[in-house]
């Protein structure tokens, strides 16, 4: 059998536009329960939430067969970090901190099989493969795998005309907060000029190749955001939900 299709990669290929969600309690249980909300895609979180491998796997395996596509974020783009996710059968990756074409170009040969890349081809034991009994996966995986990149800095703002014509990515995400911070004002991302390089790179990423992301937890930002060129938009993040709904009855029940 070859790699499973997919989903996200062909949705984000036709243009759909698609919402989704950062998975943070580092819990299948909690991703499982977002899972029933029908988000398009969901964030696993390897970045700012206290997943390791182990946990990450633990949650491919529950969104397996569901609607919500996994989105494996990984803290960095080390090849050896890559090739262990994507052997515990993630297909989707997220990279923060892209600033340049050429870390672009080594991301993507790590995610692909030779002669196009460097992964390693040790799957047969591995999730990936279903421990072998896709027979044909190393031979198709890499038609499959979707590698989106995130922007958010000064330098990847420089360069990101050169990172859309990176042949690999599929597509490219602004990171607000940390793009807001290194453009001097640590976190507000509401600033006129931190708005108007956002809405910039949206749309030449929109006019490009690649599928544009970003992140909005304010609806109204996230219209903007869509109007903008937003293709795969991010609405919330599952901690904040839970922290906001438990405030929230508590705040009527004391002022009750």
């Amino acid at each position: 059998m070859p790699a499973p299709e997919n989903h996200l990669k062909k949705a984000l290929a036709s243009g759909r536009r698609l919402y989704g969600c950062w998975a943070t309690f580092a819990d299948p249980y909690a991703t499982e329960i977002m899972a029933t909300a029908g988000f398009d895609w969901l964030v696993i979180d390897g970045e700012h939430a206290p997943n390791d491998l182990r946990s990450m796997m633990h949650q491919l395996q529950v969104l397996h067969g569901r609607d919500s596509q996994p989105v494996v974020r990984l803290p960095m783009g080390e090849a050896w970090a890559i090739k262990q996710v994507l052997d515990i059968g993630a297909q989707s990756l997220l990279i923060p901190m892209v600033e340049s074409a050429e870390q672009a170009r080594d991301l993507v040969r790590a995610t692909r099989y030779p002669p196009q890349g460097i992964r390693g081809s040790g799957a047969a034991s591995a999730r990936a493969t279903q421990f072998s009994t896709d027979l044909d996966y190393i031979a198709t995986a890499n038609d499959q795998i979707c590698l989106l990149v995130q922007v958010e800095s000064r330098a990847g703002i420089e360069a990101l005309d050169d990172i859309l014509a990176v042949d690999g990515v599929d597509g490219v995400f602004i990171g607000p907060s940390d793009l807001s911070a290194d453009m001097g004002y640590l976190g507000d991302t509401r600033v006129d000029e931190v708005q108007q390089v956002i809405r910039d790179a949206l749309g030449r990423i929109a006019t490009s190749d690649k599928a544009a992301g970003i992140l909005a937890l304010d609806h109204d930002v996230a219209r903007s955001y869509r109007d903008w060129g937003a293709q795969f938009l991010a609405v919330g993040i599952d901690v904040l939900m839970l922290a906001h709904a438990a405030r929230a009855t508590m705040d009527r029940w004391r002022d009750g």
